[in-house]
């Protein structure tokens, strides 16, 4: 299992978001991630920085979401709906994006579902529940 460091992370973002800016060639996660890096182009700042941002601290109390859990989570849901894991994912992905006609909103509504699944499961010390997790993303597909 490959588990990057906060600043491995940061170094990531940053190095697309350059590349992508200089127009060379992408790697296939790299183009995902890019995909993502152009739909917030509130973070475009962060991510043009390398140096600064390996520093920088994100804390709830400063009132700004830190732009590199927010693009990991996105990456994140697009792998598990790549390979359907936790199985359920892609179809419960699909519909929520269906019924919000947006692909960006529902991995936002995915992220609320995944965040929980984190928390709980570090509160709890037990695995990640996949299966709450699923649920929780479809409950919000088929709600108003």
């Amino acid at each position: 299992m490959f588990s990057p460091s906060q600043a491995d992370v940061r170094r990531f973002f940053c190095s697309v978001y350059a590349k992508a800016l200089q127009g060379h060639a992408l790697e296939a996660i790299e183009i995902i991630a890019s995909q993502w890096i152009d739909e917030h182009p509130e973070y475009h700042a962060d991510l043009a920085d390398a140096d600064a941002a390996l520093e920088k601290t994100y804390d709830v109390e400063g009132g700004k979401s830190n732009p590199f859990l927010h693009l990991s989570m996105h990456l994140s849901i697009s792998e598990q709906c790549s390979i359907d894991q936790p199985r359920g994912i892609r179809q419960a992905v699909e519909l929520l994006s269906r019924r919000r006609q947006s692909l960006h909103d529902a991995h936002h509504e995915a992220m609320e579902c995944l965040g929980r699944m984190m928390w709980e499961s570090q509160r709890s010390g037990r695995p990640p529940d996949g299966a709450a997790y699923i649920d929780c993303v479809q409950r919000r597909a088929t709600r108003d």
